[in-house]
């Protein structure tokens, strides 16, 4: 006489179905839209392809790597992309963890200014760059005509390479900082407060409180908001294509290049405009790699400070 399985057995035998039931429509879109395409990406950029048909295709190694790395434009859209993200990350960071503390304290109005900090987030990031366009072209010109500053009116933001460097920044930070702002805050609201009391009764100072209790507290926050305006900052498009288009052109080398086109930009052209998918694809590759070697070093880096601390 057949005995029936266990009530254990088939309770398991029916949740692995139901986890692969969920599981793979999930794991089947992340095949078919990332992990696919990126390894056909990685394979083309080994090769002379064209983006038309795959006949024609010839393996030719890593020449476009090579030829990637030795032409003086994509050097220099490495090294101003590496400026703008350490400048970029820097800036937001003190900002964001800026605005937290506000809005973490008691001031009044606090759940407003969170909002508002927030808002520029929810803008596009090409619509963003046009909006910042007109300010710098036709508002700060303006605003400098009716103050008496001839600074203002004489230095075009967007026509020399430093201030447009700059004004890519402070754009950046104006869209980027009240979302990472959240996420400081959401850290901020785990510190208990019985160790602020703590310190006050030992006569700790603001400062004091800032370094040995909040800090430590809120390093995980810091890991992901690192991690973050990192990424951001390396993938930079929209609002630089919208904002400068790469420019100013600058001399470097004794070639005329644009004076800040980023590597996303610098991609795009290769591959879209020049028509050079391949070495685009590879340039891609370049990048890719780039941001890995990066975020694994400082998520690790700043792992080890939360275990730390």
């Amino acid at each position: 006489m057949a005995t029936k399985a266990p009530k254990k057995f088939n309770r398991t035998s029916r949740d692995t179905r139901n986890f692969f039931f969920l599981v793979t429509p999930a794991v089947f879109i992340f095949l078919l839209v990332i992990a696919i395409p990126f390894g056909l990406g990685v394979y083309y950029s080994f090769t002379d392809w064209g983006g038309v048909t795959q006949s024609e295709t010839n393996f030719i190694g890593f020449h476009n790597y090579i030829q990637s790395l030795t032409d003086t434009r994509f050097q220099y859209s490495l090294m101003i992309t590496f400026l703008f993200a350490i400048i970029n990350v820097i800036v937001i960071n003190i900002v964001s963890f800026s605005l937290a503390l506000l809005v973490s304290s008691s001031i009044k109005g606090r759940n407003l200014y969170r909002a508002g900090f927030f808002l520029p987030n929810l803008i596009g990031g090409l619509v963003l760059g046009y909006i910042w366009q007109f300010i710098y072209n036709q508002v700060f010109p303006s605003l400098g005509d009716a103050i008496g500053s001839e600074w203002l009116m004489t230095n075009l933001f967007l026509g020399k390479p430093n201030l447009a460097m700059s004004a890519l920044v402070m754009t950046n930070t104006w869209q980027y900082a009240g979302y990472i702002m959240m996420i400081y805050f959401a850290g901020l609201q785990s510190v208990p407060e019985s160790l602020y009391e703590s310190a006050s009764l030992d006569g700790a100072n603001w400062w004091y409180k800032l370094r040995h209790i909040t800090i430590p507290m809120v390093m995980s926050s810091f890991t992901v908001s690192l991690f973050l305006t990192i990424n951001n900052s390396f993938k930079i498009y929209d609002v630089n294509v919208s904002l400068t288009g790469g420019g100013p052109s600058i001399m470097w080398q004794g070639q005329a290049i644009k004076g800040t086109e980023f590597i996303t930009m610098n991609i795009y052209n290769t591959a879209s405009v020049e028509n050079q998918l391949a070495r685009g694809q590879a340039r891609a590759v370049i990048l890719f790699v780039i941001l890995v070697i990066i975020s694994l070093t400082q998520t690790t880096i700043t792992k080890r400070r939360e275990v730390e601390m």
